[in-house]
């Protein structure tokens, strides 16, 4: 366990070295501030629209990070080979891809907490309102992305970055598309073998009410660690049996 939290910080403290974070979040910041301006039947954009457009940009924000961050780090140090500098030290590589996923998911979500209150900021000053409802959102789309990094970290175990993204786009419609795919019914019936994202889509409460309850919540951290438990698993055992 040390050495996942070790990797982990060397993968988050790595992480913001690079400039392409700090370029989505600036973007993510000027999109969040031009919110306000959009156009909405000639009254100017209600709260309930500025919180749906926010928590848009917040998890874009997200995915674009975590997808960047996740898809090359594992290929790239073992092309570089400086995973062996790691591997070596008697770090098992369980631990090495449990700890990039972990450094990962941090920072992702260290730039969800920026975002989160870049848009509470913006919101005081033009609905004079925080609208603290928007950090239950932000904590559901930081627990999707850490599925999806999850995800990309496992696949990233045995390939390369271009399958790593699709795989993971792939699975986030999939995860999301159960209903679209098998009808209503056929949802209800597959729900048991075909585990589904949408614990995380409270967007719509979020923005349009007053968000969820402590069970839902509590709801997604079980979805959360079941997904990430399973991706996490399957990536170990691929990176344990690919010949280095």
């Amino acid at each position: 366990m040390r050495s996942v939290v070790l990797i982990g910080q060397f993968v988050f403290v790595d992480g913001l070295r690079r400039r392409m974070l700090y370029v989505v979040l600036l973007f993510a910041a000027i999109m969040a501030a031009l919110i306000p301006s959009l156009p909405s039947y000639g009254l100017g954009v209600e709260g309930a629209v500025f919180r749906e457009f926010a928590l848009a940009v917040i998890y874009v924000t997200a995915l674009v990070i975590g997808l960047a961050l996740a898809a090359n780090r594992v290929p790239g140090e073992v092309e570089r080979r400086t995973a062996y500098n790691v591997l070596v030290k008697s770090v098992s590589r369980s631990a090495y891809l449990c700890g990039t996923w972990l450094g990962i998911t941090l920072l992702v979500g260290a730039a969800i907490g920026v975002c989160t209150a870049i848009v509470q900021v913006i919101a005081a000053f033009s609905f004079s309102e925080p609208m603290w409802v928007l950090w239950q959102g932000a904590f559901a789309i930081w627990l999707e992305s850490g599925v999806v990094t999850a995800l990309a970290v496992a696949v990233s175990a045995v390939a390369g970055p271009v399958v790593v993204v699709v795989a993971s786009l792939a699975g986030i419609f999939i995860g999301h598309a159960r209903g679209t795919l098998l009808g209503e019914e056929g949802a209800v019936a597959a729900s048991r073998f075909y585990p589904s994202l949408d614990s995380f889509a409270i967007i719509n409460p979020v923005a349009h009410g007053t968000g969820v309850g402590v069970l839902h919540l509590a709801s997604m951290l079980v979805v959360f660690i079941g997904f990430v438990g399973v991706f996490l698993g399957a990536g170990c055992l691929l990176f344990e049996r690919r010949d280095l």
